[in-house]
């Protein structure tokens, strides 16, 4: 049937070095910033997924210009507070959270309406986390019970806000962020720690934004309407696209697998420290710097012996796309893992905390949850034999993924639906799969 794929046997030993998909959240960023810059930037290794073209539409039904080249992207930058476009304009975010929400604060200063829809699972999460802060600078914005679609009208009479920003959602922090661009003044955000690409993509072009950092917060102050320049980027690999791998080479026997070129940003690494304490072989190589962020290479080894973990919510922020494959190490350790304050778990593309929790039963693993916290009981010698059918509660590319690993490194019959979902942030996900010997049809 078309969008299923089918597993019936474990992958085989592999020994390989590979790539993955580029970043999807450095992707979009650098689109959306090329939009406000002067002049024509160039994006090189831009991910090739439905998010990110999606934020290439978005930004020229904003009067950006976009050429592909036969490596990169040319963006012909207007300037900020430069875009030009239709009444009337919808733009759809179609899956993508980051750049629905990072869009509104793009827009901030244009005085036209604009009308934002997406997916039916976009259309499901909240929006009121963004509607709130731009309020405050003198957006409109319309939405029924906080959620797409809404209408945003902005203002060229903007007012630089203080927001404090509590659920360490880098989302939120980039779209005041953008919004603060836009405005005079200077803006305060104190905002708990979460992925700082947007921040560390500005100081690279030298726009006046201060971060001080204080324990578990940030403190950024930025200047508004400070015009940068045009920009050459070169987007490395995706630390939640090497994260299927990394797992999948964990859970397999005998086996060893490199990725190049990946971004290890500490905002983003929370995987590997989570694992490494529950004592997977994992390595970086190769560290350096580039415009801020830091790149190395993986080099992971599979492990037999997984230790649980009592996991401090301190690291929810930089594992926040990864606990599901966390759960699945945690279901082949030894004793009880418990992990606490999942609730942002349930505001992605999907309810994942709920959809993990129900999975991992699926698989004979027993689960407790109180509220928002949970215990998995692992089992280091869990094997699958029965007959497993993913459907219906999918549409999630990350369930999509994990069941895959699942299914080639724990045993089972599987068939999986909703493989389309991959596109929006790893298309090339089964291909790189195959090449490393699995047998999926």
């Amino acid at each position: 049937m078309k969008n299923q794929v089918y597993i019936e046997n474990i992958i085989n030993p592999f020994k390989k070095i590979i790539t993955v998909s580029s970043d999807k959240s450095i992707s979009i960023r650098c689109v959306l910033l090329s939009s406000i810059a002067l002049g024509r930037s160039k994006i090189f290794n831009l991910l090739d997924s439905d998010d990110v073209l999606n934020s290439i539409k978005a930004i020229k039904n904003l009067g950006v210009k976009c050429v592909k080249k036969q490596n990169y992207l040319e963006v012909h930058g207007v300037g900020i507070n430069g875009f030009k476009f239709n009444n009337n304009l919808t733009i759809n975010a179609g899956n993508s959270g980051t750049l629905a929400r990072c869009i509104v604060g793009l827009c901030s200063a244009t005085s036209k309406k604009i009308k934002l829809i997406g997916d039916q699972s976009l259309s499901k999460r909240d929006f009121k986390r963004i509607i709130e802060p731009l309020n405050l600078f003198g957006v409109n914005i319309n939405s029924k019970n906080g959620m797409l679609p809404l209408t945003l009208e902005g203002t060229k009479i903007l007012r630089p806000i203080k927001y404090i920003e509590k659920k360490g959602s880098a989302q939120i922090k980039t779209s005041i962020i953008l919004s603060a661009i836009n405005t005079p003044g200077i803006t305060e955000i104190k905002s708990k720690k979460s992925r700082d690409h947007t921040e560390l993509m500005l100081k690279s072009l030298s726009y006046p934004i201060k971060i001080k950092k204080i324990n578990n917060y940030d403190l950024i102050k930025i200047k508004g309407l400070s015009q940068f320049r045009s920009f050459e980027y070169k987007v490395p690999g995706d630390i939640s696209s090497a994260s299927f791998f990394i797992v999948l080479t964990l859970l397999s026997k005998n086996s060893e697998l490199q990725i190049k070129n990946i971004n290890i940003n500490p905002s983003r690494t929370g995987i590997i420290n989570i694992l490494r304490k529950m004592n997977a072989s994992i390595k970086i190589t190769n560290k350096k710097n580039y415009k801020g962020e830091n790149i190395g290479d993986l080099k992971i080894t599979s492990t037999k012996n997984f230790k649980s973990i009592r996991c401090s919510s301190k690291l929810n922020s930089s594992a926040i796309d990864e606990f599901l494959l966390i759960f699945l190490i945690a279901a082949k350790a030894s004793g009880i893992s418990k992990f606490y304050d999942l609730n942002e778990l349930n505001k992605k593309e999907s309810p994942r905390l709920n959809i993990a929790i129900n999975f991992l039963k699926m698989l004979g693993v027993k689960v407790l949850r109180d509220k928002d916290n949970i215990k998995i009981f692992g089992n280091p010698n869990l094997k699958l034999k029965k007959k497993y059918h993913m459907k219906k509660f999918l549409k999630d590319h990350r369930v999509f993924m994990l069941s895959v690993v699942a299914g080639l490194t724990l045993g089972g019959k599987w068939v999986i639906e909703d493989s389309d979902a991959i596109n929006t942030s790893f298309p090339k996900f089964l291909y790189q799969i195959r090449k490393l010997g699995a047998k999926i049809s």
